[in-house]
């Protein structure tokens, strides 16, 4: 596993890092399978593992809890997510920072995520939506330091809405957060305009997520493809989404090397960027934990291959569905 520094922390943290939606809410998720592939990946070394509150009412956290207690002197990052207030992913524009994550609510869910992780301080907190309007309220600012201070946490980030990558530059540039999660992927290349120079400047980690674009990069979807109602995915892939995500995916496949999966040519294109300080692909089973781990083994792509996947770039709007 090759390591790299998380911004000013200077945590030397996986390149692989491990996201944890999937098994706290999605469909198929079962905790056995999950408990297992968590701690074959902490045995590969993945060491920085990203969870929230949201994702199964805390389930991801407790789940994470069972193998970051005792791993023989292995250092293990936890990362999770303080929920909106008002439960509204994204963010709306507008709605101020005190309706959405006031300085009493922020603390009890620091709490809360605390007693899920069993830990007493946690590593990295990172607001889960999040607006660059906030920052003219000077209470997030007293929130975090206070935290920092009395040790429940070590670290702050946010994680931006999708496709508004603009929507964090100034907090990256105003020194209060320590790492930005965004998406970014062969389709949403925009996070290299603006952002990952000003984390560049200012010693801001970057957490990659939704490197196969919720599935789509993997080449697995077909225009046929269903979930559950319960699962995000049945709303997120709406009719019009999945089509256009499905051609989109299929561009690709001339391109591919021999040998080679969609989803290694995926994440192998995210960890050419040395701007990411780590990825965090959802594996849910051992054999998707085994495959990236693989997959990162295997190095940056050829500049050539690079190049040509640039031109696959797909810049989209926020909509009603893509939440």
């Amino acid at each position: 596993m090759r390591h790299r520094t998380f911004g000013r922390t200077g945590w030397q943290v996986g390149e692989l890092g491990y996201g944890m939606w999937g098994m706290g809410s999605w469909s198929g998720a079962e905790d056995k399978e999950s408990v297992a592939s968590l701690e074959l990946a902490v045995s590969k070394d993945v060491n920085f593992f990203d969870t929230a509150q949201a994702y199964g009412d805390g389930r991801s956290e407790q789940l994470l809890s069972r193998i970051a207690a005792d791993q023989h002197g292995k250092r293990i990052f936890t990362a999770t997510k303080v929920p909106p207030q008002n439960r509204q992913w994204p963010s709306r524009r507008g709605v101020p920072l005190g309706q959405v994550f006031p300085r009493a609510y922020v603390r009890e869910y620091v709490d809360i995520s605390r007693s899920n992780l069993g830990v007493d301080t946690i590593d990295l907190l990172q607001l889960h939506v999040w607006e660059d309007d906030w920052l003219a309220s000077g209470e997030l600012k007293q929130t975090v330091a206070e935290l920092k201070r009395d040790g429940s946490i070590r670290g702050f980030g946010i994680s931006l809405n999708r496709w508004e990558p603009w929507n964090g530059v100034k907090a990256v540039q105003s020194g209060l957060v320590d790492s930005v999660q965004v998406i970014y992927n062969i389709f949403d290349q925009a996070p290299e305009d603006e952002l990952f120079g000003a984390c560049r400047e200012n010693g801001v980690a970057v957490i990659a997520r939704v490197p196969f674009d919720e599935g789509s990069l993997t080449g697995a979807l077909t225009v046929q493809s269903t979930w559950p109602e319960d699962d995000w995915r049945s709303t997120y892939f709406v009719p019009e989404n999945l089509a256009e995500s499905v051609a989109h995916a299929d561009a690709l496949k001339p391109l591919l090397p021999a040998g080679m999966t969609m989803a290694e040519m995926a994440l192998r294109f995210i960890l050419s960027n040395p701007d990411v300080s780590t990825v965090i692909p959802g594996m849910r089973k051992a054999r998707n934990v085994e495959s990236n781990l693989a997959a990162s083994a295997a190095g940056p792509l050829s500049p050539e291959l690079i190049a040509k996947l640039r031109a696959h770039r797909w810049d989209r709007k926020p909509t009603a569905w893509s939440q």
